[in-house]
């Protein structure tokens, strides 16, 4: 069981307990490690935990369905789990794959209410616009603390591995002091981040790597998981609740997904319809966008107009870049030899791609939005984002490459930046004004 940052935010959750009572409802992509980060943390915090699979255990749903009364609730819950002892004010429901019963997501509100039991839901598919027809039914507004859950990001990868706290504590240091780090350490950090970039951070993943050095069977393992998303793709739940796929949903929703690579390959990474279908337009697959995007495999990075605060108010809806939620995944979505290419320094075509997408990654792991900044003249920052209220641009380099478009951008009065961050394979340095900063430390920008 790996340690996970989100786990301060579960505490937050049961610390407000005392004042209303909410669910705590985990969303996420399929495969993060929701359930059992779930089923972990309610065993510590709780002396009595009943989990309730809502995608095993069909039956589960006709509990639901007669009223919401939470007395009549628990007595058939009672007879169905008769093993199990439902303990007032001693006991959590963990209610898995909640999207798949509606009513149960509409019974939170009355379970809350009561007080007697509280409830962890967790969701894949939870964001998904229309995926259970029967939603209409309602959700219970103001009865749910959400909190969003992604792939382990670098740091909890290198926990994970079991790297020193105190060693943690040392790259933070340097990172905010802007002081070099001791040489055979920055070494050992591009090589682990360098491994990083082809294990990426899902759990099984992970896990398995650690366990095997396998990388074939690392491989197997991301195919299989994106095959799971895949085999989701246009899937939704009639007013029944029964299971029916959308098959001209799906193929929209695959041409995009099987686009990203070609995408990303582009020295204009910029997403263009056209490498779809020739004459494809907006209307035809901003759905199936929409759609990647809310089962959290894909984050749009949009170009921004000016360099101006609030980014979101410069933000081009129709001018964007797609990244997706995990580099390892996305290396398993490129050719057969990619995983041995990147571990030998032969990243051909992908190379810009693949560094681009893990700061992507990092940002979105570190719940920032993302943006970029292109003008027709040819000038480009890879990123944009803020700290301490003031605009940075970022710029990343495969390898230690010249930053010319940020040197413009912070050379030129209209634009009223003052710093920018340039990514490299190199050790943290200060030049005029660019923080030069190893990709390894992006998890701490």
């Amino acid at each position: 069981m790996f340690k996970r940052k989100i786990e301060v935010e579960f505490d937050l959750w049961f610390d407000s307990l005392k004042i209303k009572k909410k669910a705590l409802v985990i969303r996420g992509a399929r495969q993060v490690g929701k359930t059992t980060l779930a089923l972990s943390y309610a065993k510590k915090k709780y002396n009595n935990v009943i989990y309730l699979d809502f995608k095993k255990e069909e039956e589960l749903k006709k509990i639901f369905e007669s009223n919401l009364n939470i007395d009549n609730i628990i007595t058939l819950l009672s007879a169905y789990r008769y093993q199990e002892k439902f303990i007032p004010n001693k006991t959590v429901l963990i209610f898995d794959e909640i999207q798949e019963c509606a009513n149960a997501r509409m019974a939170i509100k009355y379970f809350m209410l009561d007080a007697r039991y509280d409830i962890i839901a967790t969701g894949s598919l939870l964001g998904i616009r229309g995926y259970n027809k029967k939603m209409s039914s309602g959700v219970p507004t103001g009865f749910e603390w959400f909190c969003y859950m992604k792939p382990l990001d670098f740091e909890e990868y290198l926990m994970a591995k079991g790297i020193n706290q105190e060693v943690l504590k040392l790259l933070k240091t340097s990172f905010i002091n802007k002081t070099p780090i001791n040489d055979s350490l920055h070494t050992k950090m591009l090589e682990y981040f360098n491994e990083y970039l082809v294990i990426g951070g899902m759990p099984e993943v992970v896990d398995t790597y650690f366990k095997t050095k396998n990388l074939e069977l690392v491989k197997r393992i991301k195919t299989n998981i994106l095959e799971e998303y895949k085999d989701d793709f246009g899937r939704h739940l009639n007013n029944l609740e029964e299971e029916y796929q959308d098959t001209k949903e799906l193929t929209k929703i695959l041409e995009v997904y099987n686009s990203i690579p070609n995408q990303l390959g582009k020295e204009n990474k910029k997403f263009q319809y056209s490498v779809i279908e020739k004459n494809a337009r907006s209307k035809d697959y901003r759905d199936a966008i929409t759609y990647l995007e809310d089962a959290g495999i894909i984050t749009l990075c949009h170009n921004l107009s000016n360099l101006d605060l609030p980014l979101e108010g410069s933000k081009i809806e129709d001018q964007f870049k797609i990244y997706v939620n995990d580099t390892g995944l996305f290396v398993s979505m490129l050719e057969e030899d990619a995983i041995f290419n990147i571990l030998t320094g032969n990243l051909g075509i992908y190379k810009g791609a693949i560094y681009e997408n893990i700061v992507a990654d990092a940002f979105i792991k570190n719940n920032k939005k993302l943006y970029y900044f292109s003008r027709n003249s040819g000038l480009e920052i890879d990123f944009i984002t803020k700290i301490n209220e003031k605009i940075i641009p970022v710029e990343v380099k495969a390898r230690s490459g010249k930053a010319k478009a940020l040197k413009e951008v912070l050379n030129n009065e209209k634009y009223l930046v003052k710093t920018g961050i340039k990514l490299t394979s190199n050790n943290i340095s200060v030049v005029d004004n660019i923080q030069n900063y190893p990709y390894y430390l992006v998890y701490l920008i």
